[in-house]
């Protein structure tokens, strides 16, 4: 089985299912001793999705925004996709170096926004939905003109430096915090102010062939993503000494500790606030077909999770 995720401490409980081979523990717990996991990571959602689509993985872990445009696209046939599980609830923020900028409003053609993908990123979704509160629903994508699809690590590498075109970021932790420790540097947006609470960043999908064919594994897929969260939440510092060994991303154990005792981010299988991004894409017919609920792009094993 291969999966695939991206950067950032929104993919945690991933990385601790690899490194502690979660997923192959609880197989082999069910007598399925063969079951092999391979990992791999890509930049943006559309990276992830075009490989899913190409099968070349046979999980994706992605933005609600991606899941959902992909599961308006296949809906109707075995090319369904849809979400086993939520991964985590994590605000995303949008930081500048440049102090004139207090809100987005404030964005001119000389302000550069890195994201993980243009366009298709839960960030760039964000962004058009802040954008359409602001300035109406047909100004959504007024910012669009100003953003370009660069990988977490590399857009902080570029704002801490200070250095090239790019001026402002929209990211998660511990990107986002450790930006924020360094002086001329300051938050704009928190993406829990556009959707008014906590909400679903991540989710783990895949298509529908893929799990009718594997039903059981996709469900020991889920299982071993608990264990992995029920680690966070009582092993911290184990937690965030997992992350380092595998991501080797350059923070400290102390700090990446600090971020998951901050409330704002919760490790869970239940999705959090999805549906207003599935009603965003719509109405900017982005997507088509309008859900009727979350459960409509969500397996049916997990329509039991208390979801929104």
């Amino acid at each position: 089985m291969r999966i695939v995720r991206q950067f950032g401490i929104h993919y945690l409980p991933l990385v601790i299912m690899e490194h502690e081979n979660l997923i192959e523990k609880a197989a082999a717990a069910e007598g399925r001793k063969d079951l092999k996991v391979m990992w791999a990571r890509l930049s943006g959602g559309a990276s992830v999705n075009d490989a899913l689509l190409a099968k070349a993985v046979d999980l994706s872990a992605g933005g609600v925004g991606p899941l959902l445009v992909l599961w308006d696209r296949s809906k109707g046939g075995k090319g369904d996709v849809k979400a086993l599980a939520a991964v985590s609830d994590v605000p995303m923020t949008l930081t500048t170096r440049n102090p004139k900028i207090k809100s987005i409003e404030d964005f001119t053609d000389k302000d550069k926004i890195a994201l993980p993908a243009a366009k298709t990123s839960m960030q760039a979704v964000t962004l058009q939905m802040a954008a359409a509160k602001k300035w109406g629903p047909k100004e959504f994508e007024r910012l669009d003109r100003l953003t370009m699809s660069l990988p977490h690590p590399d857009a902080t590498t570029a704002m801490l430096s200070g250095a090239g075109q790019i001026n402002s970021h929209f990211t998660a932790a511990p990107f986002d915090f450790l930006q924020l420790k360094t002086p001329g540097i300051h938050a704009v947006l928190d993406s829990y102010e556009v959707y008014g609470g906590p909400a679903t960043l991540i989710l783990l999908y895949a298509a529908q062939s893929f799990c009718d064919d594997n039903p059981k594994t996709c469900q020991t897929v889920v299982k071993a993503m608990g264990q992995a969260m029920d680690l966070v939440r009582s092993d911290k510092k184990r937690a965030a000494e997992i992350y380092l060994s595998v991501t080797k991303e350059k923070t400290t154990v102390e700090d990446l500790v600090a971020m998951l005792e901050n409330p704002k981010i919760q490790f869970r299988l239940e999705p959090s606030a999805t549906v207003p991004a599935a009603e965003f894409l719509h109405s900017t017919g982005r997507i088509k077909n309008k859900p009727a609920s979350w459960k409509d792009y969500f397996f049916p094993f997990s329509h039991g999770l208390n979801g929104s």
